[in-house]
């Protein structure tokens, strides 16, 4: 056991250290070449070297849908029961909704505080790149919002990777399977070991994620000034920082109180899937590594595979934190003023609006589409923030998989204590 886990640190050790590499040969040979050719030129580079995120990321969405499917489904038959399943289903939203208010607050606090869209200048704004965005707002009616979470055919969700619908499907097999007893234990056992053949997968597919973030990186300064970028957006992204680094400190300091001591090796078991998120954009990416890495952790497997997949359409600290700072900040830039009652209705209508558009491209800008256009702020300015989304997206989800990582483990942890409770009783 001892050998395993000084080899399992040192690959996690050697798969970190190759995607910082990745990602300063990325952005090294990006700006080369936006400095060296012409911008039509460049764009064509961009276009193909992004193809190595796109293989990456479409690797590991390939293994997300019978990941999430098999792991909930066992873990909810090993939860055993319906009561089981609604404790520890009640405290994940309970975190779930406390972690996103928390986190609206402080982009709420830092937008208002240092007034980021203020007096800023932006010339040569493209209109038109933002109408793949604000084309999208219409999935945030109610009726579609309802639509979204239910689905209609689990075959449908899993082709389109629909996480939160596949959990709503796993939840009611997870639980019928549960109820029927000791005559669906193959059925169990068969999953279950489907589950560990799809995380075996995992170990293969990672070995390509330098690969997909150097392409990443590259692609994105190869098209982008990254002075011009700097200095133009400087309030913005700066403001941004303060307003992640407060959440990121909140979050770790919450760690420490429930965890105590082990909070430190869960932030050393965690680097290897934040620098994946980091890197690639995508929280998504790194679902199964960070499944793997909970369970060596010493999370429970059921309450793993049950919280995560609930973490991922429920939990998005860095994305709910950058969606106020985002509204508002268009509102402070067009000069809509915002009253402080009508800021925290804002806060509300996104708490909720957030909620079913997990797996939506560009789910957050999406989300501030939408809500600038209830509150009157012009929707045409989120072109305001594509030309630094992307490097915004890198520390929002990279921060998303730090919140699920930590709502998994208290959780995890809370569970222990209740199963001890329960042993002690018997």
């Amino acid at each position: 056991m001892q050998v395993t886990e000084i080899k399992k640190k040192s690959f996690l050790s050697g798969l970190t250290g190759q995607i910082i590499i990745a990602m300063v040969l990325g952005a090294i040979l990006g700006i080369i070449i936006h400095n060296s050719i012409s911008q039509e030129a460049a764009e064509s580079f961009s276009a193909k070297i992004k193809m190595l995120a796109t293989v990456f990321i479409r690797l590991v969405q390939m293994i997300i849908s019978p990941l999430v499917f098999t792991t909930l489904v066992v873990g909810i038959a090993k939860l055993g029961d319906i009561k089981t399943v609604g404790r520890v289903g009640g405290k994940a939203l309970g975190w779930f909704f406390t972690a996103s208010f928390i986190s609206l607050l402080i982009g709420l606090f830092y937008v208002n505080l240092l007034e980021p869209g203020k007096g800023i200048k932006l010339g040569n704004v493209n209109m038109a790149a933002a109408s793949e965005v604000t084309g999208k707002t219409k999935i945030l009616s109610f009726e579609n919002f309802v639509e979204h979470i239910v689905p209609k055919s689990i075959f449908e969700a899993m082709a389109t990777n629909e996480i939160l619908q596949i959990v709503i499907f796993s939840i009611f097999f997870g639980l019928a399977a549960a109820s029927l007893g000791s005559t669906v234990k193959p059925v169990i056992n068969a999953l279950d070991k489907a589950s560990h053949i799809v995380l075996k997968m995992v170990n293969y597919v990672m070995k390509f994620a330098p690969i997909g973030v150097f392409g990443a990186i590259a692609g994105v300064f190869a098209i982008r000034d990254a002075e011009e970028l700097v200095i133009t957006y400087f309030k913005f992204f700066g403001s941004f920082l303060v307003g992640i680094s407060t959440l990121w400190v909140v979050l770790i300091a919450v760690g420490y109180i429930f965890l105590k001591g082990r909070m430190t090796e869960l932030l050393k078991r965690i680097v290897g899937p934040l620098a994946i998120a980091f890197g690639t954009t995508s929280s998504e990416a790194v679902f199964p590594k960070l499944t793997e890495e909970l369970e060596a952790f010493g999370v429970k497997d059921k309450i793993v595979s049950f919280m995560l997949p609930l973490g991922y359409s429920f939990n998005l600290d860095g994305s709910m934190m950058y969606m106020t700072f985002a509204s508002i900040f268009i509102a402070q830039f067009y000069g809509v003023h915002l009253d402080l009652g009508t800021q925290m209705v804002m806060l509300l209508v996104l708490m909720l609006t957030s909620k079913g558009i997990a797996g939506v491209p560009r789910a957050s800008l999406v989300v501030v589409a939408a809500t600038c256009g209830m509150f009157d702020i012009p929707i045409e300015g989120i072109a305001l923030i594509l030309p630094i989304d992307h490097f915004c997206d890198m520390f929002r989800s990279a921060t998303n998989v730090l919140g699920n990582a930590l709502a998994t483990s208290v959780v995890g942890q809370w569970e222990n204590g209740n199963d001890s409770e329960v042993s002690a009783e018997n």
